[in-house]
């Protein structure tokens, strides 16, 4: 499939897919929508100092898992950190991306690297405060158990693969969760809301980011 580099409306950039008219993150911006949906009403629920177990559905670029990075040297969080990502990016997608200069993160341009390059399958100190496991697999393969605080939820949209915005997949990322564990997404379609909801989340409709006029958060209990 077809592959292109774009620059969305924040000056961030993202991959785009011309067959299925689908990008990797808001044209509206990539670096604020992350920012807004995965770190506003995600992670910032956390108290500094707090550990926090994430898993990420839909890796992708790894823009997400800097963000945390960068947030957690903040706020001294202790981050363990999963993505799950089924179709890795390749390595020579990932040096056309300008997440460092954009965030201004040239002091720390080598993390951006080390996510990329360490192993698959494999747990790696990134830093002292903050470990990453990459995991190749598809998002109905997995089966943690009562494992993570949050899910940041950030498959293609519903429109191209209704198979990840299921009661199913749902079921999974409840089950992984620990008591009170949060997921976040971007979408707020009726029937991610309502899937949600029929596998036990409680479910709020926020204020999504630009371009977006809503986003969804559920909460287990």
């Amino acid at each position: 499939m077809e592959r292109k580099i774009i620059i969305t409306e924040d000056g961030s950039s993202s991959i785009y897919l011309p067959e299925w008219d689908e990008h990797y993150h808001s044209k509206h911006g990539a670096v604020q929508e992350a920012y807004h949906v995965f770190i506003k009403h995600g992670l910032d629920l956390f108290e500094n100092g707090s550990d926090v177990h994430i898993l990420e559905i839909g890796f992708g670029t790894g823009l997400n898992s800097f963000i945390t990075f960068l947030e957690s040297q903040k706020r001294m969080l202790k981050i363990n950190y999963d993505g799950v990502e089924a179709y890795p990016v390749a390595a020579e997608e990932i040096i056309h991306l300008n997440y460092v200069s954009r965030l201004k993160a040239e002091k720390v341009s080598d993390i951006f690297s080390k996510i990329h390059a360490v192993d698959w399958e494999k747990r790696q100190d990134i830093e002292t405060h903050f470990s990453l496991k990459k995991r190749k697999q598809f998002f109905h393969e997995i089966e943690d158990k009562n494992q993570f605080n949050l899910i940041y939820f950030d498959a293609f949209g519903a429109r191209v693969q209704p198979e990840l915005w299921t009661e199913e997949i749902f079921k999974i990322m409840y089950e992984s969760l620990k008591s009170d564990g949060i997921l976040v997404t971007y979408s707020a379609k009726g029937s991610v809301r309502r899937a949600l909801q029929s596998v036990g989340f409680l479910v709020e409709k926020l204020p999504g980011p630009p371009g977006k006029r809503e986003m969804l958060r559920g909460t287990k209990h």
